[in-house]
């Protein structure tokens, strides 16, 4: 099934993302865990693909195994930064062979390794490139993209991300997933802004539940997400107890939500972490509202 088809409900969803072992030693316990989510029943599973093809390999097997073991439609992510135009188009062959409709188009993280190289000579710089190529592939894709509702880290400002992120939506997204954030009110300023701008695909925000101090810490290097003060008073108070952080980090994270919910958003992806446990405890806290 594709995910643009069940972006259409009046009650909320919720879906998960998972991630593939980065090594063949981890993915019995990885694929337990996918598993437990899995037998949740969300809306659908996205399953990421490694830094520079790292973990490539298993984002397949883990997404494959989701949806023939438990009928949860899948969403596989390719990122192209670091890949040749010959490895992608084989990789899109492969996603389409194994039954995959679904892909998450991303370009990916610079690797160490390519950050000060002449990007002229990249097969793909940018997101909107690996769009084209599933787009002339031929095949039936439901395609995802990414957005920024505090504005990508390498745009001047959020006038020319939003510029970008049309472009990208013109050439074949069906729908946007947003980076993780902490403060409602700046989905909701976002959206305003891309609609205005015509941009009317589905956006699903991105919602990272915070359950150890350390996590914030990386939240930030890795997508520069605003911290509100509500938020850095949670971590202070409980950052050093580690049951209570767990606790109080999930409540965060569903409270965020209910708010988006009653708000009109009825469709809300979980950065689950291979977390079942998290995955469980916030659709239990929401099971009245799932309507299960």
């Amino acid at each position: 099934m594709k995910i643009i088809d069940l972006l259409n409900n009046k009650k909320l969803s919720i879906s998960f993302e998972v991630f593939p072992p980065k090594t063949e030693t981890t993915f019995d316990s990885v694929k337990i865990a996918t598993e437990e989510i899995a037998k949740l029943n969300p809306a659908f599973m996205s399953v990421t693909y490694g830094a520079g093809g790292g973990t490539s390999k298993y984002t397949l097997d883990i997404a494959k195994n989701i949806k023939e073991l438990y009928g949860v439609p899948t969403l596989a992510h390719l990122t192209c930064v670091s890949s040749s135009k010959q490895t992608i188009k084989e990789k899109i062959e492969e996603i389409h062979n194994a039954g995959i409709t679904n892909i998450m188009a991303l370009r990916g993280d610079i690797p160490d390794s390519m950050e000060n190289d002449d990007r002229s000579n990249w097969d793909y710089t940018y997101a909107i490139e690996l769009i084209n190529e599933l787009k002339r592939s031929g095949y039936d894709f439901c395609i995802g993209g990414a957005c920024y509702p505090e504005v990508h880290p390498e745009s001047k400002n959020q006038e020319e991300d939003i510029k970008r992120l049309k472009e990208k939506v013109s050439a074949g997204c069906d729908f946007l997933t947003t980076q993780m954030f902490f403060d409602n009110n700046l989905l909701y300023n976002f959206l305003y802004k891309i609609r205005e701008a015509g941009i009317t695909v589905p956006v699903i925000p991105g919602i990272m539940p915070i359950t150890n101090a350390n996590q914030v810490e990386r939240s930030i290097k890795l997508s520069g997400s605003f911290m509100p003060q509500r938020f850095k008073s949670l971590v202070d108070k409980f950052g050093s107890y580690p049951d209570a952080m767990k606790q109080a980090g999930i409540a965060y994270a569903t409270d965020q939500i209910i708010d988006l919910y009653a708000n009109g958003i009825t469709n809300v992806h979980v950065y689950s972490m291979n977390k079942p446990d998290v995955a469980r405890i916030i659709q239990s806290n929401l099971s009245d509202i799932l309507g299960k």
